[in-house]
């Protein structure tokens, strides 16, 4: 596979990997069994970066991941994160998507999310850290110099941000270097070109994009929010409404086109478009199955002509999506 490095990291890093959210059961029921295969197959393809969060399923993804990476620590680079707190536990997503989480960028909880994050995916240090969300009530530069402590004390390898503004992302950088920030990025959701993927460029960091399919539906195979699990996420989510996911399914057919035309899936020309965009992007699609894992890593194979590539881009404007990515309640977290 395509590898680059990430930020102190020095190792290869796959610029396709492998979103784990999906473990939590957020799309819907998980078979844990397939979820083991799915890791072990991405570390057989070269697909070693495996993104996870102590917040998805208050603990459950990080901990199948580290059951599922057993015997094969090395071969993996482990990317968790922290900020946001589920006082509940592990409770229906329903209330997640209704604001209930709470920020927390205090450098006590850091050291304390680090040391839950490491127990949970069974390591001894996780190689890259990220602050999930920003919490506006502390200084960037006390969360990030608590996090540098870590890097210090051989905790964590590599430090970055998700969902990050532009000016706390400099503050932070000039506390201690970043290694990568990661935002949603997506044929739908393409604010980041706007400056976030520019700006790690400038300061040598890689971006990484999550949900790099939209959630599934760039793949033309999400049915109506009224034929979705009852705990998938997805029902929570203003661009799955049923105004809005009617009007969005008409930008999949310049996809169904350029499918055809290279005999593969459009979710494989949604991951070729992405990773064409700029060298420093990475794309971490979720997946909780091995056949959908090999069908994205297959997407590395295809390789768009420029015109494709303007056409498709042309196919989905900024403005292209109707419906906010998150709830507004959520929305208010983003770009602090």
């Amino acid at each position: 596979m395509k590898t680059t490095t990430i930020g102190a990291l020095h190792l290869p890093v796959a610029r396709l990997g492998l979103g784990c959210m999906s473990f939590a059961g957020v799309y819907g029921n998980v078979d844990e069994d397939e979820v083991s295969r799915t890791v072990q197959a991405a570390l057989d393809l070269g697909a070693n970066l495996f993104d996870t969060a102590d917040v998805y399923g208050a603990g459950v993804s990080e901990k199948m991941l580290g059951q599922a990476l057993r015997g094969r620590r090395q071969e993996a680079v482990i990317c968790t994160k922290f900020g946001n707190i589920d006082h509940a536990g592990a409770a229906p997503v329903a209330e997640a998507y209704a604001g209930r989480w709470e920020t927390c960028g205090r450098p006590d909880y850091v050291r304390s999310a680090c040391e839950k994050s490491l127990r949970n995916l069974g390591v001894e240090t996780i190689d890259l850290y990220y602050v999930h969300r920003i919490d506006p009530t502390v200084p960037i530069e006390e969360t990030i110099g608590a996090m540098a402590d870590l890097v210090q004390a051989g905790k964590i390898r590599a430090i970055g941000l998700s969902e990050a503004g532009a000016e706390t992302i400099r503050r932070a950088h000039a506390t201690h270097p970043l290694a990568a920030l990661q935002s949603e990025y997506s044929l739908w959701s393409r604010e980041p070109e706007d400056w976030a993927i520019p700006l790690c460029q400038e300061l040598g960091m890689a971006f990484v994009g999550y949900s790099p399919l939209g959630r599934g539906f760039l793949t033309g195979a999400v049915p109506p929010l009224n034929e979705l699990s009852e705990q998938d996420s997805r029902r929570h989510q203003p661009r799955f409404e049923p105004q809005n996911y009617a009007a969005n399914r008409r930008l999949l057919d310049i996809l169904d086109e350029a499918a055809i035309s290279h005999g593969c899936s459009k979710a494989q020309v949604a991951l070729a478009w992405m990773l064409a965009q700029a060298p420093n992007v990475l794309a971490i699609p979720g997946s909780k199955s091995v056949r959908h894992l090999r069908e994205n890593v297959a997407s590395e194979r295809i390789s768009l002509t420029t015109v494709e590539r303007e056409t498709i881009s042309a196919a989905f404007p900024r403005t292209a999506a109707l419906g906010e990515r998150y709830p507004d309640v959520q929305m208010t977290r983003i770009g602090l």
